[in-house]
């Protein structure tokens, strides 16, 4: 609100009496550009030629220009209208005598400070960037933007950096100058200009943030919105609040020197905690619109030549890169809205209700809600493998309340083992691993654990997949190299990976600031195209309101993985599905053949299911929005749970084909350790005590305690015995009984330590159920819910998920 400081320092800065002839700052602008021109090594267009080019897009504009918007229209695979964007809901033009004066002073004092004094440029600014250029032989370094100048840049101009663009915003800075006053230009201004998260303009960046009008605000509030259009996704309040809050301080301070503000105020400001309220201003985009709007605006990012990057040379490089990714990401979404874009997506509206069905049904048990949202969410991506466009994306559950984030791609959760196959396994079988190779399971000090510390002797490379064995996948990640591995997630554009990464832990899921559930689909859709990456997209093709066509698809491809390591890796996950010990063993569809693999993180805070048919490839998280233990939260439970009721439905009346298995492909033994025939006597021997301590096991009794304490004696002993064999078929089906019998020994303890004596007939045949009824195999301790317990965590290992 406007204080009466805000009135007395008005007269404080008291625009000239009469400002000097437009022309001479004209020919003073010129005579530098001119010496820029001979020190810019031949990049510069005729100077002439751009001044042309400035009177031309101002030649026809009006107050309306400022304030004028389009309808963008989202189209799904059969080209009917889905959605329909109308800016105006993210912008609300407000007049100049509707701002109060503190937000006119934080930008002039931030961005400005001569601004009542200057013809639209800044010569002195200017004249430092001319230096800096020359100096960094024609590279800009330093901006020297007025007001005015950036005014023109966000309306007429791209955000490109070259000086070209750079001359034709000081020209049209100059004409808008004498078009316009000064008060029409910072109303211009600040109606315009991005404040993160698709709000546009002052207005609706207080409503965005505080669920305020503009006017209510106080000055704290005011210096802290003022800080965001500097760099959107660096001061994005709802993400970088800490950052925001120091440039908030940095815009006070500078208003205290333009004495804008007295001490006393300043004091105030900057000891005041920010409260964001954002809950009133949640979008009203769909999922589906959400997700459009920013593949279009990366679409259009590509076809400017922006390079996407995932790889810097030090914290300075990606700072630089990510303002420049900032800057034109803005450009885009920008030119979207205000020249009302057609686009046409791949999203198939059948396959998108039917996901939100599943999600929201297979959920609907935890009811807990914050503002209006539920608390457990869940995510999900459904990717065409013949094209690799996303056909469904949900990015939540279905409330009453419109929910601002899409968790399928603006979320970024660790995977846990489900980034195995992409960044252990399927490099390692590129490297000349084979699903036969042999890899002993062992537990060694500082590696991670095994589920329910069940280690299996030497294993093949398939059966470590199947049964998620840690050890395993932390030996190999450790011989092909963290540098490696990792380097097939950044050839699929994994946008999160930092050096923290290059680690062991990322062989288990622990990538430093995760991954997003497209990016997951993406790289199991990459598997089930034998190798070949496309990148995810829903956008087929960009109309403009006069038909003309902005951008279109090429569906371009590359190889990430062989043939032959893909599909060797396709085969082993399908095998998740197929063996009884399988991490998906109970996610079998009905109709179709699929492979796939479970992933859970520490403490169940993230589960995950990523798998495929020859058809489609559907990722799905579940979790908390802030990370938080979940009772039987498994990839094998609810999102497993997800995955098999919606593919199962989506793959109805679909011929039951297998994957193609290309040319040239090498076949391999996989049963190189399974169904080892008892050779000899001593091998006999060794089946036949091991069947009978796990037969001694479940027929033990459970009246007492004492019972339970000898019962848990005769576990130990079946345990040692069966892990010792070397028929591994014989050894899963008597490590089942064994965790079977261990449930309902679990159970029975718990029952007599309460002085409950109710005792279930079942119990003493070893046939009583699990008490996580949820978790596939009846497995009471494994984060993939397989039947090989419970993982442990290991403080050597960030991550130690299944």
């Amino acid at each position: 609100m406007e204080t009466s400081t805000n009135k007395r320092t008005k007269k404080r800065v008291k625009k000239p009496k009469k400002k000097k002839p437009i022309s001479k700052a004209l020919l003073i602008l010129m005579s530098i550009i001119l010496l820029i021109t001979v020190f810019s090594f031949g990049r510069i267009k005729d100077v002439f030629s751009l001044y042309r080019d400035a009177s031309t897009k101002v030649k026809s504009i009006s107050e309306a220009t400022f304030n004028s918007r389009g309808t963008v229209y989202i189209y799904d695979n059969k080209k009917e209208v889905i959605d329909k964007l109308y800016d105006s809901k993210d912008v609300e033009y407000v007049n100049y005598a509707q701002i109060p004066q503190s937000v006119m002073q934080s930008f002039i004092a931030i961005e400005d400070k001569d601004f009542y004094n200057h013809h639209g440029v800044s010569l002195k600014a200017i004249t430092r960037a001319t230096y800096s250029m020359v100096k960094n032989k024609g590279e800009i370094t330093q901006g020297g933007s007025t007001i005015t100048q950036q005014l023109a840049k966000n309306v007429f101009l791209t955000q490109q950096q070259s000086m070209n663009r750079k001359i034709e915003e000081m020209f049209i800075a100059l004409k808008l100058e004498r078009m316009y006053t000064k008060e029409q230009i910072l109303e211009f201004y600040v109606n315009n200009i991005y404040f993160a998260n698709g709000a546009y303009g002052i207005q609706a960046a207080s409503k965005k943030y505080f669920s305020k009008e503009v006017k209510e605000l106080d000055l704290s509030q005011i210096a802290f919105l003022a800080a965001i259009p500097n760099n959107p996704e660096y001061y994005d309040p709802l993400k970088n609040e800490g950052n925001t809050i120091q440039r908030r301080n940095l815009i006070l301070s500078k208003m205290k020197e333009c004495n804008f503000i007295t001490q006393g105020q300043y004091d105030e400001a900057v000891n005041e905690k920010i409260a964001l309220n954002p809950e009133k201003a949640y979008t009203k985009q769909s999922y589906i619109s959400s997700y459009a709007v920013d593949c279009a605006a990366k679409a259009l990012m590509e076809q400017k030549g922006f390079d996407f990057r995932n790889s810097f040379k030090n914290d300075s490089d990606r700072e630089t890169y990510n303002k420049s990714y900032s800057d034109l990401y803005t450009e885009c979404v920008n030119e979207i809205y205000r020249n009302g874009y057609k686009i046409y997506t791949s999203i198939d509206m059948e396959k998108q209700k039917l996901l939100q069905q599943s999600v929201d049904s297979k959920l609907s048990d935890f009811t807990e809600k914050q503002d209006g949202i539920y608390s457990l969410q869940g995510s999900a991506v459904t990717i065409d493998n013949k094209t690799g466009t996303v056909v469904a994306i949900v990015g939540g559950r279905t409330s009453d309340k419109k929910d601002y984030l899409n968790r399928a791609f603006q979320s970024f959760r660790q995977p846990g083992s489900t980034l195995k196959p992409l960044v252990v396994y399927t490099p390692a079988l590129q490297k000349g691993f084979t699903p036969s190779s042999v890899i002993e399971d062992k537990y060694t000090e500082g590696g991670p654990h095994n589920s329910g510390d069940a280690y299996y002797g030497n294993v093949t490379l398939s059966y470590a997949v199947q049964l998620s064995l840690n050890t395993v996948a932390n030996q190999i990640f450790k011989q092909i190299t963290p540098e490696y591995g990792i380097s097939f997630l950044k050839s699929m554009n994994f946008s999160k990976i930092v050096k923290k990464d290059y680690t062991l832990s990322t062989a288990l899921g622990g990538l430093t600031n995760g991954a997003s559930v497209v990016e997951m689909a993406s790289g199991y859709s990459t598997l089930a195209r034998s190798g070949q990456y496309i990148n995810p997209t829903c956008i087929q093709e960009i109309i403009d309101s006069s038909g003309n066509k902005i951008y279109k698809n090429s569906y371009k491809t590359k190889e990430v993985y062989t043939k032959q390591a893909s599909t060797w890796m396709t085969d082993i996950l399908k095998g998740s599905f197929d063996n009884p010990l399988g991490t998906a063993h109970k996610l079998q569809l009905s109709n179709m053949t699929a492979a796939g693999k479970t992933g859970t993180t520490d403490n169940s805070k993230d589960g995950w299911f990523c798998g495929y048919t020859p058809y489609y490839t559907t990722a799905v998280w579940v979790g908390y929005d802030k990370p938080r233990e979940l009772d039987r939260l498994y990839g094998g439970t609810y999102p497993g749970g997800i995955w098999k009721d919606y593919m199962n439905k989506i793959h109805q009346g679909l011929d039951n084909i297998d994957f193609e298995r290309p040319n040239g492909v090498q076949e391999y033994n996989d049963d190189a350790l399974n169904n080892v025939p008892a050779n000899n006597e001593t091998q006999k021997n060794e089946q036949g005590s091991a069947q009978d301590a796990v037969k001694k096991y479940e027929s033990c009794k459970l009246d007492t305690l004492e019972d339970i304490k000898l019962a848990e004696q005769f576990e130990n002993e079946a345990t040692t015995s069966v892990q010792q064999l070397k028929d591994l078929n014989l050894r899963d089906q008597l490590l089942r009984k064994i965790l079977n019998r261990k449930a309902a020994v679990t159970q029975r303890k718990i029952e007599l330590q309460q002085g409950n004596k109710n005792t279930d007939d079942n119990i003493n045949n070893g046939t009583t159920p699990p008490s996580n009824v949820d978790k596939p195999n009846g497995d009471t301790n494994n984060n993939d819910g397989n039947a090989n317990g419970g993982q442990k965590t290991n403080t050597n290992n960030n991550s130690t998920q299944n």
